[in-house]
């Protein structure tokens, strides 16, 4: 069983969303893969009970942590206490059919300069629907880039594997050999754009990463953060000049730069302040701001190791 099933490590990472994350362990609970841990790392949740995760699926490794470090470390704390020889990053609010893993392990088995795969990903309340086929790469001066089929219906036109240029942090499978080699994700996202930063690490040591077409999972996005919330809203703005800090040099970088502080933020910004809405308007601004007491932290550039 080990070599044809090797050991899988499923990691969660749960904020105020103990029921979510429950439905994601019940829908594990029906998988066909006979050998696998489930993670599920607690980030400090206000005022939802998260111990009910653990009294209803004892079976859990169950950590919580006295405070919230964001959702990269939260994944990081279950790398580190993940045993198996393949780790599979799912976000809470996924839920997986009964065969969902098989095909991304043996696609790893069998193909070692594979660093990291992703399934096929459905919305959840409409499960015709993709969300994600594959990555095109980022456009490093607009910082922006496309989900393969996203908001297509499925009828089944994605028929084999291919290359993709990132995998999706909501489903990612990555083999534990490569995590040992690239270290762990960067402290310094908190949320958004850790799992992009991940896959050019990855590709930076030499791997190639895949779509599965014959895996799939659905995702119940945006459960944890809202559509159009001040947080989402701050993190991505912020973490997208954090990514272009870590991976973007040369010209790329400065008419990146320019481009976000001079046209999209800007633009973005002044669109919810003639909309009335305040706070979001304010958050891209704290995004700035951030870089600005920042501006020659070497924390941004670290890479923790497992």
């Amino acid at each position: 069983m080990a070599s044809k099933y090797p050991l899988v490590s499923i990691i969660t990472v749960n904020y105020n969303q103990a029921e979510v994350t429950c439905a994601l362990l019940e829908s594990l609970n029906r998988i066909t893969y006979p050998n696998f841990e489930v993670i599920v790392i607690d980030n400090a949740s206000p005022t939802d009970n998260p111990k009910i995760i653990k009294q209803r699926y004892p079976n859990v490794v169950f950590i919580e942590n006295p405070i919230n470090y964001g959702f990269a470390a939260g994944n990081n704390f279950g790398l580190m206490r993940a045993r198996g020889e393949y780790v599979l990053l799912l976000n809470n609010d996924i839920e997986v059919p009964p065969g969902f893993m098989e095909p991304m392990v043996s696609k790893l088995i069998n193909n070692p300069d594979i660093g990291a795969v992703s399934p096929l990903i459905k919305f959840y309340y409409q499960p015709d629907t993709i969300q994600y086929a594959g990555y095109t790469p980022i456009n490093y001066v607009t910082m922006r880039n496309f989900a393969i089929g996203n908001k297509t219906k499925d009828t089944g036109q994605y028929k084999s594997d291919y290359e993709t240029a990132y995998a999706h942090g909501a489903a990612m499978m990555v083999p534990m050999e490569v995590v040992k080699k690239i270290g762990l994700m960067s402290y310094i996202f908190f949320l958004y754009y850790e799992e992009a930063d991940w896959c050019v690490r990855i590709k930076n040591a030499g791997y190639k990463i895949f779509f599965i077409h014959n895996s799939h999972v659905l995702h119940k996005e945006s459960v944890s953060t809202g559509k159009l919330s001040a947080l989402k809203i701050y993190y991505l703005n912020r973490n997208r000049l954090v990514f272009m800090r870590r991976n973007v040099e040369g010209y790329d970088f400065y008419a990146g730069i320019a481009y976000q502080l001079f046209v999209a933020i800007p633009k973005n910004a002044f669109s919810y302040l003639l909309k009335g809405k305040i706070g979001l308007f304010y958050a891209y601004y704290r995004a700035i701001g951030w870089h600005l007491k920042h501006l020659f932290d070497k924390e941004i550039y670290e890479n923790p190791s497992l």
